[in-house]
């Protein structure tokens, strides 16, 4: 089963609410984040990326910076910016990027089901990024911006999101400067809030389409809070933490492509040699951009020409993670050619999302890197595949588009 709970999110004044949503704090640096918020004293990277209202620190993470983040919410509550929901709610949210929507639910998920895999994972998370939001959300006792879930469609839960959206007024509707359009709708019946939480109670699993690590942090920031009260009941909002929940077939993964600084000793056509000894069908292709129109296929620039790298059926294996490309890639081109035997912590090696384009492909290898590698995207259906089979992804393998709007709802612990 999966447990969507109502609760009483802390959320922008409608007037403030295109002023105070903000991409997520950990797709941006802090110079970007600070460039982004200029002028702005609402945008939501003052609490989400709180050390840019500071002077610049050695330790980023200094516990300062989270009490800063704390004061700004209180602030924004203080000043009527933030409101806070009289009783707890759900929350309907649609996003439109390119014409294309996706329709989720907000509400809280349970620290438990998380701990007992019923919320799926398929990445690892890096204690030193885990820190730091455990610190965030303790400090300021709040989820501050949301886990991006997703489960396997249901058509009664889209009938009810369907029929509640066509009868009601959004309670925003606005567009971020990216032309994302964020649209939201309080579900504050009860009834109808029971009728959602009793079809998610049908749901087998829920999955972590995008915030391991937000997740994680939750859920020890819960589990820490059940040692400082040992009392508790189960029924505490630290026991839940805030989601959007979308289903599988509205979310489109973007392709995470591969940049490479050196040809680890080997000259272009040594390379070129290599990469067709190892069993790929190589074509050049000229100067236009090439994306890879299917599975096991991989474009590839190098000296200003792309090329079209083709997997024979034997670099094919016949599991559910080898046979991913980013594992092709990693495991018959990247490691035995290039060297690059651990791609989480090689400094040779960088990631691009495809949502910046085979054109910042082109453009680092003429600046900092040498080769470039543009990967078909994994399919959500592979995704939900591995984390079923309670396997974890290879790393930098989806880049989902669009982000979810931070600062539209909080959740106080």
């Amino acid at each position: 089963m999966a447990i969507i709970r109502p609760f009483k999110a802390i959320r922008p004044e409608k007037k403030y609410a295109d002023k105070v949503v903000s991409l997520p704090y950990d797709v941006m640096n802090r110079a970007e984040a600070a460039h982004m918020a200029d002028g702005n004293p609402y945008s939501f990277l003052h609490i989400c990326r709180s050390e840019i209202d500071m002077p610049e620190q050695e330790n980023p993470y200094d516990h300062s910076v989270y009490q800063r983040a704390k004061a700004n919410i209180a602030q924004n509550l203080e000043d009527g910016v933030f409101v806070q929901e009289k009783k707890p709610v759900l929350y309907l949210y649609k996003q439109v990027m390119d014409g294309r929507a996706q329709v989720g639910i907000v509400g809280c998920v349970s620290v438990d089901e998380y701990m007992n895999n019923d919320i799926k994972k398929h990445e690892f998370t890096r204690v030193e990024k885990e820190k730091d939001r455990i610190n965030h959300f303790d400090i300021c006792n709040a989820n501050t911006e949301p886990v991006f879930l997703t489960y396997r469609d249901n058509k009664k839960i889209r009938s009810l999101m369907e029929g509640w959206i066509a009868n009601h007024e959004a309670l925003y509707d606005l567009e971020t400067p990216d032309g994302i359009q964020h649209v939201l709708w309080t579900v504050d019946d009860d009834s109808t809030i029971q009728a959602l939480s009793e079809l998610f109670g049908e749901v087998p699993a829920l999955y972590i389409a995008d915030g391991h690590h937000r997740s994680a942090s939750a859920c020890k920031v819960g589990l820490k809070r059940r040692e400082e009260n040992p009392d508790y009941t189960g029924e505490e909002e630290f026991n839940f933490f805030m989601a959007v929940v979308f289903p599988d077939s509205d979310l489109k993964i973007f392709d995470y492509n591969r940049v490479v600084k050196d040809l680890n000793g080997h000259t272009p056509e040594q390379f070129l040699t290599k990469i067709k000894e190892a069993g790929f069908e190589v074509e050049e292709l000229g100067t236009d951009a090439y994306r890879p129109e299917g599975k096991h296929i991989f474009g590839m620039y190098l000296q200003k020409k792309w090329y079209k790298l083709t997997a024979g059926p034997a670099m094919v294996p016949d599991h559910v993670i080898d046979s991913l490309d980013v594992s092709i890639l990693q495991d018959k081109l990247l490691a035995p050619i290039l060297g690059i035997a651990d791609p989480r912590t090689d400094k040779r090696i960088d990631f691009v999302g495809g949502i910046r384009g085979l054109e910042e492909l082109e453009r680092r290898t003429e600046t900092d890197m040498l080769v470039a590698f543009a990967v078909h995207p994994v399919g959500i259906e592979d995704l939900l595949t591995v984390a079923d089979h309670d396997m974890v992804m290879p790393p930098k393998s989806t880049w989902f588009e669009p982000k979810l709007g931070s600062g539209l709802f909080v959740h106080q612990l």
